[in-house]
């Protein structure tokens, strides 16, 4: 196995230059998260991850996880020690807030952290993950009790968190829910139903496990707007908030998967001996708005997923094309030399590499919208970011998945026929990979939000202001010099998107179904087209570095042949995928129109 390197460098990079980790240090609120600091946590991640997640992410794979005749679930070797050193240390409160037990610092430094626990582990990842996730959903929709009652634990992990939306019947059709829950005199419900594909709905890595369900009123409306949210602890809390006697839940099977075999999907019974106790969380017929927060959480997590798995898979390719001898340099004819000299293994090797850098330069910049979202005082400005960040979730979960998957591809074919094999390694990434497309929202339907709710609902206001905003990148490519190929690749990449987005707003509203029929090509073009945006913002900063003279001091950011590695970086990515949003605009311009004639009869 390929031991992992936290791409440190890279990371620090993009976090000073593109998600303006100076400017976010600034804003109240955020005032710790000075350059040491963020240092300092990056490479006690770094050790952390490699040190810890990744030597046991191979057993997770191989061992997987077992359901007993008593219900319980039970975890690969070195998941539980693991689990006690992750909460004991802080990391799953590593953004949350101090008054409830975490550590207050800003969304681009856990971003970068977060993606170094997916590179090493990702199966065993998901399960803080969804801590996270449910404090921001306690946060936003939980009364004052609820908090102090739930919240310290989710944020320390000494409590687990799920979410439970998917039912058999349903889906992702959430307005198909039947789960119901039935009012008590005593304030509380009971909740009777089944839920499917629940990540770590049943284990026994924490001392209580605090479900976040979706169900029915009995007098709520159909649709997804009558469903109500509650909190359904695994174990009741007892006078001193202890867990005590068991609640009517539990998982009565876990799923056979391709991958991501050490993290437990359960099928999950609530209310046969009963009913289940919960507990309202927000306004009743209100649950959706409140799940949501939760998953749009878990939608950004999984974009980081993808970079994450994305540079794991990078670094195992990259091993292997250093050592791995075979055949003739195509170039000198010389023999003995690594695959990793042959053009085609090199173009496979830096289109990983290229791709990994937009999906991260894009994350890290959304990161930092979030954290001005949340803390800017300039109201104009906060609003301007949350405005970004909503209309590019999507992007962030959609294409960086897809993307992602790309890379682990290319991965094994780098390996050839080794990469088929198992005890090369390489093959769980890519296996790992496969699910991250699919959950918390197909890249379809992510590309419908895209489409219908974040640019149709708004004729496109938003999406004119992002264009404006890379136009003025655009302009700074032309004014700095030297990087007339990446603007010319960024000027033909907005004329694409230009093309594309005006006829979207031209036809959405005559032509819906030709328009949802581009809905993922739109949403590919987007990402390719953000990615390269970042990435020309990112030669822009290297250029200025370089001709600063910051070579002279500064650390690993400011060596001048990395610098330069950055620009000729971004070179290859305009040059490999740049030319792809012009098929992508095609395809959503023009696809459509044959899709819909097309008779179901005939497939």
């Amino acid at each position: 196995m390929v031991d992992y390197k936290a791409p440190l460098r890279d990371m620090q990079f993009l976090l000073e230059e593109l998600a303006g980790l100076d400017e976010i240090a600034g804003l109240p609120g955020c005032e710790e998260a000075s350059g040491d600091l963020v240092a300092a946590v990056l490479e006690e991640a770094g050790r952390f991850a490699a040190g810890v997640l990744a030597p046991i992410n191979r057993a997770g794979d191989v061992q997987g996880c077992r359901l007993d005749g008593d219900g319980r679930v039970h975890l690969p070797d070195g998941w539980k020690a693991a689990y006690e050193r992750f909460s004991e240390a802080g990391w799953i409160g590593l953004s949350l807030p101090q008054a409830w037990g975490g550590q207050g610092l800003p969304r681009v430094l856990s971003t970068a952290v977060w993606e170094m626990w997916f590179s090493t582990n990702m199966a065993f990842a998901m399960l803080p993950q969804l801590n996270v996730s449910q404090a921001e959903a306690l946060l936003i929709a939980g009364d004052a009790a609820q908090k102090e009652t739930w919240l310290r634990k989710v944020v320390s992990g000494e409590w687990g968190s799920t979410m439970n939306l998917t039912e058999p019947q349903a889906g992702s059709d959430l307005a198909a829910t039947r789960c119901r829950a039935e009012p008590q005199a005593d304030g509380s419900y009971r909740v009777f139903g089944q839920k499917i594909f629940i990540s770590y709905g049943e284990h026994e890595l924490t001392g209580n496990i605090v479900h976040l369900v979706l169900a029915r009123l009995p007098d709520a409306p159909a649709g997804v707007k009558g469903l109500s949210l509650f909190i359904v602890p695994k174990y009741l809390l007892g006078a001193d908030g202890e867990p005590g006697a068991r609640n009517d839940v539990r998982c009565i099977s876990i799923e056979h998967k391709l991958g991501i075999h050490g993290s437990p999907t359960c099928t999950m019974s609530y209310g046969d001996g009963g009913g289940a106790v919960g507990y309202l969380l927000g306004a009743p017929n209100r649950g959706l708005e409140t799940m949501f927060i939760m998953m749009n959480e878990a939608r950004f997590g999984v974009g980081i997923q993808g970079v994450g798995l994305g540079e794991r898979a990078y670094q195992f390719a990259l091993a292997h094309a250093r050592e791995r001898v075979q055949g003739r340099d195509a170039v000198s004819g010389e023999s003995g030399r690594p695959i990793l000299c042959h053009p085609d293994v090199k173009r496979m090797m830096l289109s990983m590499r290229a791709r990994v850098m937009a999906m991260r330069a894009l994350l890290y910049a959304a990161a930092g919208w979030f954290d001005r979202a949340r803390h800017h005082p300039d109201a104009e400005v906060a609003a301007k970011c949350r405005r970004y960040v909503d209309l590019l979730m999507p992007v962030a979960k959609g294409w960086c998945t897809e993307v992602g998957n790309e890379v682990c591809d290319d991965a094994i074919q780098v390996f050839g026929g080794m990469g088929f094999v198992e005890e090369t390694g390489i093959a769980q990434f890519f296996r790992d990979a496969r699910i991250i497309t699919i959950y918390e929202g197909t890249t379809g339907i992510q590309g419908n939000d895209l489409i219908g709710r974040k640019i149709l609902r708004e004729k496109g206001e938003t999406l004119h202001e992002l264009v404006a905003d890379m136009g003025t990148t655009l302009e700074a490519l032309h004014v700095a010099g030297g990087l007339d190929e990446i603007a010319a690749g960024l000027a033909e990449n907005l004329a694409a998107l230009r093309l594309a987005m005006d006829w979207v707003l031209g036809e959405g509203g005559e032509r819906p179904g030709e328009v949802l029929a581009g809905a993922v090509p739109f949403l590919m073009l987007l990402g390719t087209v953000c990615g390269g945006w970042q990435l020309a913002r990112a030669a822009l900063a290297a250029q200025r570095r370089l001709q600063g003279g910051a070579a002279e001091g500064g650390g690993e950011g400011s060596d001048p042949t990395y610098l330069q590695g950055v620009v000729e970086l971004v070179r290859f990515y305009f040059a490999t995928f740049g030319p792809q949003a012009a098929a992508h605009a095609a395809t959503v311009c023009r696809a459509g129109p044959s899709l819909e004639r097309f008779p179901e009869a005939a497939f």
